[in-house]
């Protein structure tokens, strides 16, 4: 047995937990560089949504372009979340239809795998969303060149699955919103996406009847972008 073990058995033999706090420091020290360089691009998006677009207006993305995006990310808790369910890793799927050049549709199916700290031993937690949001672009700077950057802002609706895999209970279900920033670089028909969303939904506890309550988290996501076909002039 390990030294780590070893410890970690006489903690739970002798009732001690080290606080909750302690145990999601090192989740959130990981995480910092990525907060500090999202909380970047957030900036720089609020300039360029301010900012004149006359050289994006001179070109324009084909209307029928297609997007397939593949993402990872961390999922944090925020309010009273925060005290039932631990910082957890994502993935994602998205695709994403532009509408016109300034205006998309997007899909996204995202899995955290978290845990379930309400319950003893924290049981591993599965998290699925599901949801279809629209998404505002206004400007496209480098459509029709090999490096492109677009800023974007978007709001969605869709469910939320609470699945434990340890305790034989039935999944926990509900209605689930978002806002989202982000920017998306391109070069060619592969780029790179970084997005932040911020959730909230209305659930009941993860065991026992409970009354519905809101609950909020926040999503960091960055990702491959692959395109169908690359922008063009029209």
């Amino acid at each position: 047995m390990s030294i780590a073990s070893a410890v970690s058995a006489r903690q739970r033999m002798s009732g001690f937990y080290p606080p909750r706090r302690t145990r999601t420091i090192g989740t959130l020290r990981n995480t910092l560089n990525t907060l500090n360089t999202l909380g970047a691009l957030g900036a720089l998006g609020m300039l360029l949504l301010s900012a004149r677009t006359s050289a994006a207006q001179s070109s324009t993305v084909s209307a029928s372009a297609w997007e397939i995006r593949f993402t990872g990310g961390v999922f944090i808790p925020t309010g009273h979340q925060r005290s039932n369910l631990k910082d957890a890793q994502m993935s994602a799927a998205q695709v994403s239809w532009l509408v016109r050049p300034s205006l998309a549709l997007t899909g996204t199916f995202g899995w955290a795998r978290s845990r379930d700290l309400t319950s003893a031993d924290s049981p591993k937690l599965d998290i699925f969303s599901t949801d279809v949001g629209i998404e505002a672009r206004p400007a496209h700077w480098g459509a029709d060149r090999m490096i492109s950057f677009s800023p974007f802002a978007g709001l969605g609706a869709g469910a939320r699955s609470y699945n434990s895999r340890q305790r034989d209970v039935d999944a926990r279900s509900s209605v689930a919103g978002y806002g989202a920033v982000g920017g998306e670089l391109g070069v060619g028909r592969v780029g790179v996406r970084l997005e932040v969303r911020d959730y909230a939904t209305r659930a009941r506890p993860l065991v026992g009847p409970g009354t519905p309550g809101a609950r909020n988290d926040v999503v960091f996501m960055a990702g491959l972008r692959f395109n169908r076909q690359r922008a063009s002039l029209k």
